[in-house]
């Protein structure tokens, strides 16, 4: 009976659930970049079918005699310095970018998740100790804090750079998570569980999380973006990836010293670097707006 009672609390939260999917989708600001970010995720998992609508589909076939060439006839995009096609480069360079982006927030979010959670849900001292860890973390600037510590590296992977961001990226999403679990501690459906006794993991995981996860998701997926950012300046800078990986940063960074003679080298791959970011920030930007309440209309 009292788990019914639990149910019954617990699914309070479905009207709101189905009024943020409504908020979302009669938003056309939501589906036309969806649309985009789905099309960038495929070519990041299959780039081999897209780079091959034009020219080479191998980013690693070159012709020296081609070497910065403009756009032409089945090469759409021109060719770099190493006379390598512009567009396969590019195509090929989502991966990385996404990668990195996808990685470091994933890891983030699960850091976020673990120390917000006993900050918020247990308090006392741990969440004194928990807040004071997070401020270490928070002293140091996002960027300037990666840079430090790329330096130190000899190897900067693709998963190595995801890392290093992660390790400055999770406490913004900490704060933010435990807010949203002190909000949710309080609730009667929680307080009904913890007079039953049922073990505290289980009160997390099916009473506190899933109530508390939805602010930190839309704010995750700007942190998404913000990660690619990041990834394509540390690497334009020469303190991220290096070749023989291939990403937007790079393309960038090697664009820069002809882009008086060769502007194509920098143009579309910063296309496709600001199209991305923009669709995964405004994402966010309704997937935040629908979960506040006051902001639907």
């Amino acid at each position: 009976m009292t788990d019914q009672v639990l149910t019954a609390d617990i699914a309070v939260e479905g009207p709101q659930a189905r009024g943020v999917w409504a908020t979302v989708r009669r938003r056309v600001l939501f589906w036309l970049p969806l649309g985009v970010l789905t099309i960038m995720m495929l070519i990041a998992v299959v780039p081999e079918p897209f780079a091959g609508l034009f020219g080479h589909p191998d980013p690693r076939v070159c012709d020296l005699s081609r070497s910065v060439k403009p756009p032409t006839a089945g090469h759409p995009f021109g060719f770099d310095v190493q006379g390598c096609d512009v567009y396969a480069n590019v195509i090929h360079g989502a991966r990385a970018s996404m990668i990195v982006g996808l990685v470091c927030t994933a890891i983030a979010l699960g850091i976020a998740l673990v120390v917000g959670t006993l900050a918020g849900y247990v308090g006392g001292l741990l969440d004194s100790i928990l807040a004071r860890l997070t401020d270490i973390f928070l002293g140091f600037p996002f960027l300037l804090g990666a840079i430090v510590v790329l330096n130190t590296l000899g190897s900067r992977s693709v998963i190595t750079v995801a890392l290093v961001l992660a390790l400055f990226a999770w406490p913004t999403l900490a704060r933010l998570v435990r807010t949203s679990v002190r909000g949710i501690r309080g609730a009667e459906y929680v307080q009904a569980a913890t007079a039953m006794g049922l073990p505290t993991g289980r009160i997390l995981g099916q009473y506190v999380l899933p109530n508390a996860i939805g602010p930190v998701l839309a704010v995750a997926t700007l942190t998404v973006g913000g990660v690619i950012v990041a990834e394509s300046t540390l690497t334009f800078l020469g303190l991220g990836l290096r070749a023989p990986s291939i990403s937007w940063g790079l393309q960038l960074a090697s664009a820069q010293a002809v882009f008086q003679r060769a502007p194509h080298m920098l143009i579309y791959p910063s296309i496709f670097l600001a199209a991305t970011v923009l669709s995964l920030m405004t994402i966010g930007d309704v997937l935040r707006d629908a979960i506040n309440p006051r902001a639907r209309s």
